[in-house]
């Protein structure tokens, strides 16, 4: 079995980047969704989407259908020259979160841990568990949380390509199971929609229990894909937690 192949990342800008932004999309989701965030954000913050097997770019290679297998393809894209940020949302939070602790125990802490649209690892899951559904059903729910591009659910050839990839990724949410473990000892700062139905406030305020430095909890407009049509409240927050790497202005 041959190891995760190298991704390309957009270079930094004239070399100005002091820190890393790894960014992990959700389930059935294209990382290419935060290759955008460049332009918003400051020249010293490189964006890093890392893309799992079997999405966007990497469609035809098999995509993971454990933790431990989609894991071992986050970790080698973490390079060690620059502090690294790790942002996910919803399963690419649990994935951002048990990257941080490998990266940890391996003596590469992340800088901080970013975590968007996911309860607290411990917390046990409220909705109903889809990935071993019958087609027709599977597909119906896709439909309902609406994190599907509509493109894919009404194109059948498509879609047909697209089930077994949704599939890997909801087996790999929904079967995830939390073993308990130290604190990170990195800021950690979650973040979720208002209206979102499947995560209420409390369960990402309950993310605090899995640092040992600051916490914050930020709560913005919108559902569960608070900021897939609007970024611009996200990325501001994100420029603010990551003032602390900006390079010194000479005077």
């Amino acid at each position: 079995m041959t190891g995760p192949r190298r991704q390309r990342r957009a270079p930094a800008r004239a070399g100005t980047a002091t820190v890393r932004l790894y960014c992990l999309a959700h389930a059935g989701g294209d990382a290419r969704m935060f290759a955008s965030w460049s332009r918003t954000l400051p020249e010293y913050i490189e964006v890093c989407p890392v893309q799992l097997p079997g999405h966007g770019e990497r469609l035809r290679d098999r995509a993971p259908r454990t933790l431990e297998e989609a894991i071992g393809e986050v970790l080698p894209r973490i390079e060690p020259d620059l502090p690294s940020v790790l942002f996910g949302h919803s399963l690419g939070a649990i994935l951002a979160f048990e990257a941080a602790g490998r990266l940890r125990d391996a003596g590469r802490p992340p800088a901080r841990l970013l975590v968007s649209g996911h309860r607290a690892p411990h917390l046990p899951m409220r909705e109903r568990k889809i990935h071993h559904l019958p087609e027709r059903e599977f597909v119906a729910r896709l439909r309902e949380l609406d994190g599907t591009p509509q493109t894919v659910l009404d194109n059948p050839g498509f879609l047909r390509m697209m089930l077994p990839v949704l599939r890997a990724d909801f087996t790999v949410s929904e079967t995830y199971v939390h073993r308990p473990g130290p604190p990170l000892d990195c800021p950690v700062t979650a973040f979720g929609g208002a209206d979102d139905p499947d995560v209420g406030t409390t369960e990402l305020q309950s993310w605090s229990r899995h640092t040992s430095a600051r916490f914050r909890a930020e709560i913005l407009p919108g559902g569960h894909f608070y900021f897939s049509s609007s970024p611009d409240a996200l990325l501001r927050l994100l420029v603010a937690e990551l003032a602390g790497f900006a390079p010194a202005r000479s005077a």
